[in-house]
C-alpha cells in the first residue's frame, strides 16, 4: 500500500495542501484540506474553495513567504480559508511575525467588517494585527517559533501540495 506524504522533506516548517475534493466540478461548499507544521506542532485545516482555488492558495503562500524575507521585522500571513471579501465575514490565517532570524507563527481570524481599510487578497498581511502574545482579555495567545532558515528552506523545496498518489506535487 502506498502512503500519502503529508510533509515536505523539511521537518520544522511546512504548509501544504494534503487533500483535495474528488470531484472535478466544485460546489460552493467544497473544500480542500491544508496542513501546517511548525516544529512539533502539526494541524490540518479546511480550505474553502468557493472563492479561491487550490492554486490561488498556493500562490498566496508563496507571496507571503517571499515577503517574509524582505526585512527583519516583516509581517506576513498564510491564508487558511479565503472568502469573497465583499460578501464574507472573516478570513482564517496563520500570521507570521519575523523577529530577526526567528519567525513567530500564530493562528488568527481577520474580521473583514472591522477593518479600517479594504482587505487585499493579494496582500492579506496588511490586515493582520500587530504582534501580541496576549489577547484583549489578557489570555496568552498560542504561538510557535521556527528559524527563518527553516521557513526559507521549505519555500525553496516548492513542496506545497501532497498528491493523492503518495508523492509531492508542485
Amino acid at each position: 500500500m502506498m502512503q500519502t506524504s503529508t510533509t515536505s522533506k523539511n521537518d520544522d516548517f511546512a504548509i501544504q495542501v494534503v487533500g483535495r475534493p474528488s470531484s472535478p466540478v466544485l460546489a460552493p461548499s467544497d473544500e480542500a484540506t491544508g496542513l501546517i507544521r511548525v516544529g512539533g506542532f502539526l494541524e490540518t485545516f479546511p480550505m474553502a474553495l468557493g472563492y479561491w482555488s487550490v492554486d490561488e492558495y498556493v500562490a498566496s503562500w508563496k507571496r507571503a513567504l517571499d515577503f517574509l524575507e524582505d526585512s527583519e521585522d516583516a509581517v506576513a500571513c498564510l491564508v487558511a480559508s479565503m472568502v469573497d471579501p465583499r460578501e464574507g465575514n472573516f478570513v482564517n490565517c496563520w500570521p507570521l511575525y519575523r523577529r530577526g532570524e526567528a519567525v513567530l507563527v500564530q493562528n488568527a481570524i481577520i474580521f473583514l467588517r472591522e477593518l479600517s481599510t479594504t482587505f487585499d487578497p493579494d496582500r492579506p498581511w496588511l490586515s493582520v494585527e500587530p504582534h501580541s502574545s496576549v489577547d484583549e482579555d489578557g489570555n496568552r495567545i498560542s504561538e510557535w517559533s521556527v528559524d527563518l532558515s527553516e521557513v526559507l528552506s521549505f519555500r525553496e523545496t516548492g513542496l506545497y501540495m501532497a498528491d493523492r498518489n503518495g508523492g509531492d506535487g508542485t
